[in-house]
């Protein structure tokens, strides 16, 4: 049995989704982000038991589709903007399509309605939040920034961030009152 677990994204997310489930009796042959599979089907009885529980640490199960879709496509842009060391060498609709096995103008619809915003839209907003981590740590500079977040130059990267925040990465480094936001709430 599958469920679509929303707001999962990082690997304690993963840790305390196994460790909860495991409290209530049930067996996780696997957890991802988003998505945890049961070695047993379960009743509504447990899914109430298991939405009540997951909600006392902010997660909520997904039983829409559309919605299910949605978070998909925010986990595989977490993981694009967060948790790989490569750049992205192809585009990100191309990626998306590969990743979730669909179209992309399908995958565009499905998240531009439940999420009121564009996957580009979100996807910088990630990236934003990537770049103001890097900017904490102080240990790269604006350009190896850039280009370890695949912008084409640092003014690029430069635009993006005062549009997004409202000021300039320099700004923000030097220790401005914009502070970072939980990757479930850009």
């Amino acid at each position: 049995m599958q469920l679509h677990i929303k707001n999962m994204v990082c690997n304690r997310c993963k840790m305390v989704v196994k460790a909860e489930l495991e409290k209530l009796g049930f067996k996780p042959l696997s957890v991802k982000l988003g998505e945890v599979t049961l070695s047993e089907n379960i009743t509504a009885d447990d899914k109430i038991k298991i939405a009540e529980q997951l909600s006392h640490f902010g997660f909520g199960l997904l039983e829409d589709k559309k919605t299910q879709i949605a978070e998909q496509i925010k986990t595989a842009i977490i993981n694009l903007a967060h948790y790989t060391a490569e750049p992205l060498k192809i585009n990100l609709s191309a990626y998306l399509s590969e990743q979730l096995k669909q179209e992309y103008t399908g995958l565009s619809s499905i998240f531009s309605e439940i999420e009121n915003q564009t996957i580009e839209k979100y996807f910088i907003a990630q990236k934003i939040e990537k770049a103001k981590e890097m900017l904490t740590y102080g240990e790269l500079t604006l350009s190896e920034i850039a280009a370890q977040l695949n912008y084409s130059s640092v003014a690029h990267l430069s635009a993006q961030f005062k549009k997004v925040t409202g000021i300039t990465p320099s700004v923000y480094k030097s220790g401005s009152t914009d502070s970072r936001k939980m990757l479930d709430e850009v």
